[in-house]
């Protein structure tokens, strides 16, 4: 017997709450933009099947670390497939919690796996570009898409830890107003970087966008130093973020 699909209004008001629509940290611009409305339409025929919350989430993963790998691929083909595969990584991520809601299937280790996915999706991206940058140039590429990666991975650990250490201390997690920094100074620069995003390429998702005008620009040039650019100011960037990042959550009242 088919069951029938729900209708796309009330699939919203259950799998898309306003309140996590609305947080700043919570949803990704693109979502609001663009991916939720196609989300749900994918989300209205896949409650209609057995497959799983857990399961979408493990093809988000595979989405996320594909993109790192398809960037080995030279050319255009391989960066075109890398945004491909990451906004796979953005559709799968909206998707299982959509689903997840809709069936009340809900699992810690769903969540472990959410959060694991997005690691090492976006540590995939900066070292596939790495390696993509060292193609007719220095192995000291790899190191630099490594040290990406790396920046990347500490700037989601600085804040999942910040959680992990209100847990340990018998606290809530913290809301948005206590994310506002305490000195003068921070703030003003977090605003500045609010206005530029220029935080955002720290990120797989515009990263793999970013990639993607530096490889047209390489086939118009005939070489890959448009790429190494590209690898050098993310790397730079990332790492500037970290140093930032960690100042303000030391600077608010996230841990007090």
């Amino acid at each position: 017997m088919t069951v029938a699909a729900p209708a796309l209004a009330e699939l919203r008001e259950v799998c898309q709450p306003q309140a996590k629509l609305a947080s700043r940290n919570g949803e990704h611009w693109a979502g609001r933009l663009y991916m939720r409305a196609v989300s749900l339409r994918v989300t209205r025929q896949l409650v209609r099947t057995s497959v799983s919350p857990n399961t979408l989430t493990w093809v988000m993963v595979v989405c996320g670390v594909g993109a790192g790998g398809a960037l080995l691929i030279p050319g255009l083909p391989g960066a075109v497939l890398a945004v491909v595969l990451m906004q796979g990584f953005l559709l799968f991520d909206c998707v299982d919690g959509e689903v997840a809601r809709w069936k009340k299937q809900f699992s810690m280790a769903g969540v472990y796996v959410d959060r694991l996915g997005a690691y090492l999706a976006d540590a995939a991206l900066m070292i596939g570009a790495g390696v993509r940058a060292a193609r007719g140039g220095s192995e000291l590429w790899v190191s630099v898409g490594l040290a990406a990666a790396l920046g990347v991975v500490l700037l989601k650990a600085s804040t999942d830890l910040v959680d992990v250490a209100r847990a340990r201390s018998g606290m809530a997690p913290a809301d948005e107003e206590s994310t506002q920094p305490r000195s003068q100074g921070i703030a003003t620069a977090r605003r500045l970087a609010s206005v530029f995003k220029i935080h955002r390429v720290t990120n797989g998702i515009e990263a793999s966008l970013v990639l993607l005008a530096a490889a047209v620009v390489d086939a118009v040039v005939g070489h890959t130093d448009p790429t190494q650019v590209t690898v050098a100011a993310i790397t730079v960037i990332t790492w500037g973020m970290v140093v930032a990042h960690l100042a303000s959550i030391l600077s608010s009242s996230r841990l007090r």
